[in-house]
This record gives structure tokens, sequence and C-alpha cells, in this order.
């Protein structure tokens, strides 16, 4: 059964709701966005009619992709598949990388079945590309290298010359600085088209902010993260 992406959730007060939320989809504040939809003031009458606060909470799309994710990893995966994806993946990234250096090397590791792929080298900088658009290509064909012998999904994570550690500080500084611009101005940031991966650093850098919030739009490649006032 898929798990349902919005639900509406009521509550004494709008905390009460929002937990109750929470609760329901088995999810934590950062992977939701929150809307209040109706709440009732205060009045003489309160008795007869209880303050209610209803809240609708949407899961990310970003959390939605990973949700999914997590639930294929679940699927049993045979130690044998699992040999045979790394084998598959070492003939082609052998192949593969001696026709763009002889200096170039990899290491592949598998944990709690999950392939790790680690190249180094002074020229694997080059498998790169602008912003890691080379990088992300080249793991969804690991993947489906990987997928090709096993009857459940391999994840594949792919790491090049440390780029992702990088590119997480980088962003986090990012995140800071838009933080402090929206404050100042009150105006919201919209910012560069980014991979499911980058746009889930954003929000969590920021999910405890007192001064901003985050969601994402778009769709597919062009899905990007907004940065907006609370």
């Amino acid at each position: 059964m898929e798990m349902p992406k919005t639900i509406i959730a009521e509550g004494k007060t709008s905390t009460e709701a929002i937990e109750k939320g929470l609760k329901e989809l088995k999810v934590s504040r950062n992977q939701v966005d929150v809307k209040i939809l109706e709440e009732k003031k205060k009045s003489f009458f309160s008795i007869l009619d209880p303050h209610v606060v209803k809240v609708e909470l949407t899961l990310r799309e970003d959390e939605v992709s990973e949700i999914k994710e997590k639930k294929q990893e679940k699927k049993d995966i045979k130690p044998e598949e699992i040999n045979d994806a790394k084998v598959a993946i070492e003939n082609f990234l052998n192949s593969f990388l001696k026709q763009i250096s002889n200096n170039i090397e990899y290491i592949v590791k598998c944990e709690e079945s999950v392939l790790y792929v680690d190249i180094k080298g002074e020229e694997s900088v080059r498998l790169i590309g602008y912003r890691g658009e080379a990088l992300n290509s080249l793991q969804v064909l690991l993947t489906t290298i990987a997928s090709k012998n096993s009857d459940g999904n391999i994840k594949v994570i792919l790491d090049i010359g440390n780029y992702k550690d990088v590119r997480k500080k980088t962003l986090e500084e990012l995140a800071r600085k838009v933080e402090k611009t929206v404050k100042k101005t009150g105006k919201s940031v919209t910012l560069e088209p980014m991979t499911a991966y980058e746009r889930k650093i954003l929000h969590t850098e920021l999910q405890n902010s007192e001064f901003v919030k985050t969601y994402s739009i778009g769709e597919g490649d062009r899905r990007r993260v907004v940065i907006a006032k609370k």
C-alpha cells in the first residue's frame, strides 16, 4: 500500500494537530510542509464548541522518493546477487576508466546490501562534471548495472575525489547565507535546480531555523528549493 502524501489532522492546538499528523505519517517534522487550514478562535461559546485546529501535512517530494527507496532496499537480496553486482560494476569500471586515464583508482565496498563506489586520482575530477552532473549520471548507470544482477534494487552510492563531502559543506554554508538574506529582506529566495540529495541537505540544515522555512518546487531535473520567511 502506497504511503499518502497529504493528510489532514486535528487538535486543540496547532502543535497537537501537527504531532498527530506526524505520528500517522510516521515521519519527523522536517520531512513535511505544514499548512493551517482552520483555527477556531476561543469565544464565549467555546465550552459548547471546543477549540479545534485543522492542519494539512504534505510529505515533501524529496522524502517520498527516499521512503520509496528505503522500502525497495528492505527487499531481501541474496549475498550472491550482491557479489554478482559488485563484479559487474568492477568489470565496467576497469574498462571505462582505462579509456580516460591510467591514473584513476577505485574501490567497491558492500555494507548492508548497499554498494559504495569511491573513485580517486588526479584526473578523476573529469568524471564529476558541472555541479556533479556527470557524477550523478555515472551513479545512475552503475545502479542500473547492479540491478541487472538482482531481483531487487541494489543501491549504489558513488563518490569521486571526496566531492560529496565538499559539496555538502558548500550547500550548508549557502543555506545559512541565504537564511540571513531572507531574514533581512523578508523576500523568498529560489535556488538553482538541484538533485534530491542536494535539496535534502538544504532542508536539513534549515529545519530548525527560527526565521525561515524551506520547500521544493518544480518537476524532475528542474526541481529547486525555495527559502522563505516564516
